[in-house]
């Protein structure tokens, strides 16, 4: 009953809950005429895309993909603060940019959009450019006296949890 139920009337489950919260978020308002409206677009869209989605992305351990949100809203959060203060309190000479590699361990493409996307949310980097392989991702950093650190940090915060959520 739940295959079915997951299967044929909710497509896509995790999108029909992002759907109705993003309509939530639109609308601004938390009533119940907003929430059912959302749910009700949220299972619509999926069920009228669900051909495009043939061998839809699978995430074994969905219940992670939560802890990771909330990393990734704190680090925009932080990030923000911090190039403000760079922009506001620093002159460009002695900023120090720099582009640097990450070699990916993760092979998914929906776990390596999520990290460039996270990367490119976060103020002071910017994913750049994907290796044709899809095994190394090229990120500029804003400020960054140790690219090594940048690497490190992205690869540590980022990548392994997406490693942990898709593999």
């Amino acid at each position: 009953m739940s295959r079915i139920l997951t299967g044929r009337l909710i497509p896509h489950p995790l999108l029909t809950l992002l759907l109705t919260v993003t309509w939530c978020l639109l609308i601004n308002d938390l009533s119940l005429g907003t929430v059912v409206f959302g749910l009700i677009v949220g299972l619509i869209i999926p069920i009228l895309t669900a051909a495009y989605w043939p061998n839809r992305p699978g995430v074994s351990r969905p219940h992670l993909f939560l802890g990771y949100t909330l990393i990734v809203i704190w680090d925009i959060l932080v990030a923000n603060v911090v190039v403000a203060a760079l922009v506001v309190f620093r002159r460009n000479r002695s900023l120090t940019p720099c582009w640097v590699a990450i070699p990916l361990d993760i092979r998914k493409p929906e776990a390596i959009t999520i990290l460039a996307g996270t990367i490119t949310l976060t103020p002071g980097t910017v994913s750049a450019d994907l290796s044709s392989e899809g095994h190394s991702l090229l990120v500029h950093a804003l400020n960054a006296d140790d690219p090594d650190a940048v690497r490190d940090e992205i690869k540590h915060r980022y990548e392994r949890r997406l490693k942990r959520i898709f593999e």
